[in-house]
């Protein structure tokens, strides 16, 4: 047999392989895609999803229903992508630090092995903020007050585990202060906390409360530096605090997905991602587009994961 005729041979036989794989990727999606939020309606993650999920419906032509299950941190709704069929048609949004961090802290529903990652989209810094007539005018009354006073000074943040939960175990480590953590559901019950004066302080994103700045005082936030959208806001290293900590937001998908459907997951994100429209829907809610590719965004993960063990070795977080 000649040599083009072996080669038609195999190709004549590997097509069938190949068909059912194409067919679902032209298929794809046969029925509404569900993204799973795992805050409340109305915070960041929640409002970047949205966003993400009006643009991936202009791009694949279907219905995109954004389903909010919150609870545990995020850990309802990750572990509910986890278990989803890996069919495309169900995914979920991450938050960092807490992809990694809550199976470091407790058996969790999931682990980054679970998924399939599409994309990160957003980084927004973690920040530090007050009631507007606060006693606490700077970062140095509250650790001034805290160092005093241990564990009267009371701290809120979205959940375990999460970036802005992380900030103040971090500045607790540097410091040695103490303040009392609580727990809230999301970005709206923090507000109603601070501004009814239930708690002293929160936890959330620099974004989210530029956004929404009435009855608040920021007093740091953590990112690597200034912020545009506040740059009389220190940084908490400026302030002599060494901590670096900010919310990313991405999209995943169940592991064992499809490699025709997750690629074309991929390709439409990466154009969501660099449209004009979504970036400008980004940042009018203060928050910064920050686009990293899938594998390069877990390769990342991976090696960050490693530090945060140690963090958990030194300071389990889940009592602080």
């Amino acid at each position: 047999m000649s040599t083009s005729r072996r080669t038609l041979l195999g190709a004549a036989l590997a097509a069938p392989a190949f068909a059912p794989a194409l067919a679902q990727t032209a298929r794809f999606p046969d029925r509404p895609i569900e993204i799973l939020v795992g805050f409340s309606a109305g915070g960041g993650t929640d409002l970047d999803a949205r966003t993400y999920g009006r643009a991936l419906e202009q791009k694949l032509g279907g219905t995109v229903v954004i389903t909010n299950r919150t609870g545990a941190g995020g850990e309802l709704a990750l572990g509910a992508t986890a278990r989803a069929k890996p069919d495309g048609h169900t995914l979920g949004t991450t938050n960092f630090p807490g992809l990694l961090t809550i199976p470091i802290e407790r058996t969790a529903q999931f682990k980054l092995d679970s998924f399939a990652p599409i994309a990160n989209l957003v980084t927004d810094p973690s920040a530090i903020t007050a009631h507007a007539d606060s006693k606490y005018r700077t970062l140095k009354d509250v650790i001034d007050a805290a160092r005093a006073a241990p564990d009267t000074i009371t701290f809120a943040s979205p959940g375990i585990g999460t970036d802005d939960h992380l900030q103040l175990v971090l500045l607790q480590e540097l410091t040695g202060v103490r303040l009392t953590h609580v727990v809230f559901a999301g970005d709206p019950q923090l507000r109603t906390a601070v501004l009814s004066r239930q708690v002293d302080l929160m936890g959330l994103n620099l974004g989210a409360v530029t956004a929404t700045p009435d009855g608040f005082r920021i007093l740091a936030q953590g990112g690597a530096s200034r912020s545009r959208f506040g740059r009389d806001i220190p940084t908490l290293k400026e302030l002599g605090y060494p901590v670096e900590m900010a919310s990313e937001r991405g999209v995943v998908a169940p592991a064992g997905v499809p490699a025709g459907i997750l690629g074309k997951l991929r390709e439409v994100t990466e154009e969501i991602a660099r449209d004009p429209e979504f970036v400008k829907a980004l940042e009018s809610r203060f928050t910064e587009p920050a686009y990293e590719p899938g594998e390069a965004w877990f390769t990342r993960l991976r090696r960050q994961e490693a530090d945060y063990r140690g963090l958990w070795q030194r300071t389990p977080w889940v009592n602080r």
